[in-house]
């Protein structure tokens, strides 16, 4: 079933009529037809597009990792400014609002708690409360569906860009249900409207919804890449390659010491659900271990209705760490965050890192997380559009 994009339906009705309009985008923030909605907007007979915003890796997405971009510019085809919301500040200005009837949101998000893009959606909705700028926000699908939870929850004193709110790693919702979330759970109360798409179910992974696939980001560059991403991530905090600079990040997992053979046989062992781990040796091209060969295997899932990435990915961080305890945990700055450890900003809490030094079993620690999921589950029923 080929799913109509909250996009598609803006731009086809009356809404933006008569509108001076400002959006949050990036490469892959396409229709069907692979056009992208800034030239959408930029042509709409009846609507005048007057800047663009991007979110991390910028409006082009050109930019690597966590580099910070440190300025605007000028669209030189669309002729209006270019903000970075990943620069000095992460929220839109007064300045930059100034003159906008609307600012619209369309970006696709990963399913993963640790994404920055709704974070900087949740920015942008601070930012116009208090400037009184509605905001529409394009839904698109979860591409990993919007089912299944998993994962830690993050706790009152973790915060940061890469985790706002206390929401599950796997949080199972779209873009526009977590912006819904964000606005009146946690209190922002801007001037919020959620486009909703046509045809999408919850159950749906992307390439069952006919959605089309543009990288979201330079690491994601495949729907696999996004499935073991709410896993893999994890290894950001640590000092085991998660696969940047190969052709598959966070699907190849590894570090020099590792002997690939024998890690993925340990992890075969463990009879994870929906998962084999195949053997890999690779040398990164840049970033963790740059021109180093390391060991370690790629992740192939073969059933992903069973597969559960946060398990899988905390099994791959204690073999990972058996191998090499030294050093294995990352020390900070991770982002703009420069005093807790990058893990722990990564899971939310210090809880999953102490529990993996103790030797806990993944099975246990994946039941740990129940209680928070289930509490969360109850939250979030209010604001499910589909």
């Amino acid at each position: 079933m080929r799913v109509t994009l909250g996009s598609e339906r803006l731009l086809t009705s009356s809404s933006l009529d008569g509108k001076r309009v400002g959006i949050v985008c990036n490469p892959a923030s396409v229709d069907h037809d692979l056009a992208h909605v800034a030239d959408r907007l930029a042509s709409h007979p009846r609507a005048q597009l007057a800047a663009l915003f991007g979110p991390q890796h910028g409006f082009r997405s050109d930019v690597q990792e966590n580099m910070i971009e440190t300025g605007h510019g000028t669209d030189d085809l669309r002729r209006v400014p270019v903000y970075s919301l990943y620069s000095d500040t992460r929220e839109p200005t007064a300045d930059m609002l100034r003159g906008l009837d609307a600012l619209v949101i369309d970006l696709q998000d990963v399913g993963t708690r640790i994404y920055t893009y709704i974070y900087t959606m949740a920015n942008c909705l601070i930012a116009a409360r208090r400037h009184g700028v509605p905001v529409i926000v394009c839904d698109r699908p979860n591409p990993i569906n919007g089912v299944d939870l998993e994962g830690p929850m993050l706790i009152p004193g973790f915060e940061s860009f890469v985790g706002l709110y206390p929401i599950p790693m796997r949080h199972g919702l779209t873009i526009g249900e977590l912006a819904r979330l964000f606005n009146e759970q946690f209190g922002i109360g801007a001037e919020l409207e959620v486009i909703t798409m046509q045809g999408w179910r919850r159950e749906m992974y992307h390439d069952e919804a006919q959605a089309p696939w543009i990288m979201p980001s330079p690491n994601i560059p495949t729907l696999d890449s996004a499935i073991v991403y709410p896993g893999t991530v994890l290894f950001e905090g640590t000092s085991a390659s998660e696969g940047r600079g190969t052709t598959r990040p966070f699907e190849i997992v590894g570090a020099p010491r590792i002997v690939a053979e024998r890690f993925a046989e340990d992890l075969n062992r463990r009879r994870l659900p929906g998962v084999f781990f195949r053997p890999a040796v690779f040398e990164p091209t840049f970033h963790k271990h740059a021109k180093q060969t390391c060991g370690g295997c790629q992740i192939h899932v073969v059933d992903r209705q069973a597969f559960r990435p946060v398990l899988t990915g905390v099994a791959l961080i204690a073999a990972c760490r058996a191998v090499d305890a030294d050093q294995f945990w990352r020390d900070p700055p991770y982002e703009y965050e420069r005093e807790k450890l990058p893990f722990d900003i990564l899971a939310g809490s210090s809880e999953l890192r102490q529990q993996i030094t103790a030797g806990v079993r993944e099975d246990d620690i994946a039941r740990s997380w129940e209680s928070g999921i289930a509490a969360f589950r109850s939250i979030r029923e209010r604001f499910l559009l589909y």
